[in-house]
């Protein structure tokens, strides 16, 4: 009789190993598992071993940052989608700021190289979005401005998640992606206005 996996199971573990890197604990099979009710065979059992435990913990996160991402309906307004999906990034690492960390250390393969870029291409529909409805200039490189907007959640996020700056320091994306977006040509008033709407990045 095979046994069902159990998804929490996975997720537990997965979140505990986070817990330990971010906390610079040594992560082995049996600290692993200490206080938790789970065998050391279940590693094996959900991951093959511990080397597959560093490549899910990975690939889970960016998981879960697309459900975070496709949680963001399009609107009518694509510049105020840009911000929510900066606001969903930010709230994503609020959400498991330890599997956030993980997410970027190359030392882990992803099972999926494709994640991190179908991520990214979510920004890049949006500004082509703003650029066909004529909020951004047509020699804008789409890519390349959701780079840009990916690059400046990514470091509020980090600064935060990691400590330096308190969680009021968000606020600061606003003013930052009006700028970067008035520069690939919206309007100030109405860019900001935009922005302030999408920027929620705690709910």
């Amino acid at each position: 009789m095979v046994r069902t996996k159990d998804p929490a199971v996975r997720s537990l573990l997965i979140d505990r190993a986070a817990q330990m890197l971010a906390a610079r604990q040594p992560v082995t099979l049996r600290s692993l598992v200490a206080g938790t009710g789970v065998s050391t065979m279940a590693v094996y059992t959900y991951f093959d071993g511990m080397d597959g435990l560093w490549t899910a913990m990975r690939q889970e996160g960016f998981t879960r940052l697309a459900a975070h991402l496709a949680a963001v309906a399009p609107s009518k307004d694509p510049v105020r989608d840009l911000a929510a999906l900066g606001a969903a990034y930010l709230s994503n690492a609020l959400a498991s700021p330890d599997l956030y960390q993980v997410m970027f250390d190359a030392g882990f393969e992803l099972e999926d190289a494709t994640a991190a870029d179908d991520t990214l291409h979510c920004l890049v529909r949006a500004v082509e979005r703003a650029t066909d409805v004529g909020r951004f200039r047509d020699d804008v490189d789409p890519l390349e401005l959701a780079t840009q907007s990916w690059t400046v959640g990514h470091g509020l996020a980090s600064l935060v998640v990691t400590g330096p700056l308190p969680r009021q320091s968000l606020d600061h994306g606003v003013p930052l992606l009006t700028a970067l977006f008035t520069s690939a040509g919206d309007d100030p008033d109405q860019c900001r206005r935009s922005v302030e709407r999408g920027w929620r990045p705690d709910l």
